[in-house]
């Protein structure tokens, strides 16, 4: 296994200085950004984990707070997906302006809330999107341009999140590009039951591993 070095950084957003957790294997093949979901941070001990088997598989992560600490205290914030969304597309900005990120591809991993910046980010960034990853997302909440999203799309539910379920299936029939929903038995929203993150984690690694090409074309 390649050696894996992990550090703080920090990235400007709106004026605004925003903490971020960096990954990155040695010849990463690509870079994942984690958008999380409401009331989550880059702290997220669940992203944590998934960010943790995607470097074994060669990919860096980087993890960051969406919002600082002062907009995250008011509640109106985490749902404000335009804000999120265009958080989330200086961040790519970001990784592409730096030199150990700048010639890798982006993949999107994005969660609750999170997933719904994720998928307006893919369809604004268009072909610099490779992939997208949502786990126990919220796409429905990016319904307009779900048509516009041409990055290879995986929805991930727990099968026991209900009307979650729902919105994901309805989000699924609108994707433009190439789709599949995955529906994890016994799992609930935050998918803390035994075995169930585990299985996330590898679908997502073995999509992004798919869909995230060695170098961009």
């Amino acid at each position: 296994m390649s050696r894996i070095s992990s550090s703080t950084v920090t990235l400007t957003l709106d004026g605004q200085p925003h903490e971020g957790l960096l990954g990155l294997p040695e010849q990463a093949r690509g870079v994942v950004l984690f958008a999380h979901g409401s009331g989550s941070s880059r702290l997220s001990p669940r992203n944590a984990y998934v960010a943790e088997i995607l470097q074994q598989h060669g990919l860096a992560t980087f993890m960051f707070d969406l919002l600082t600490e002062e907009e995250d205290r008011i509640r109106e914030n985490r749902f404000d997906i335009p804000l999120l969304s265009r958080r989330l597309i200086g961040a790519a900005r970001w990784a592409q302006a730096q030199q150990a990120l700048a010639s890798l591809p982006i993949g999107l991993f994005g969660a609750s809330t999170g997933a719904a910046a994720a998928l307006i980010a893919a369809a604004t960034l268009g072909e610099e999107i490779r992939a997208v990853v949502s786990r126990g997302g919220r796409p429905d909440l990016a319904m307009p341009v779900l048509g516009q999203v041409l990055a290879p799309t995986l929805l991930i539910v727990g099968g026991l999140d209900g009307i979650v379920i729902e919105l994901n299936e309805a989000a699924h029939a609108e994707l433009g590009g190439e789709k599949a929903m995955l529906i994890i038995p016994g799992a609930t929203h935050l998918f803390e039951e035994p075995g169930t993150l585990e299985q996330v984690a590898a679908a997502a690694a073995d999509w992004l591993e798919r869909h995230v090409p060695p170098q961009r074309l």
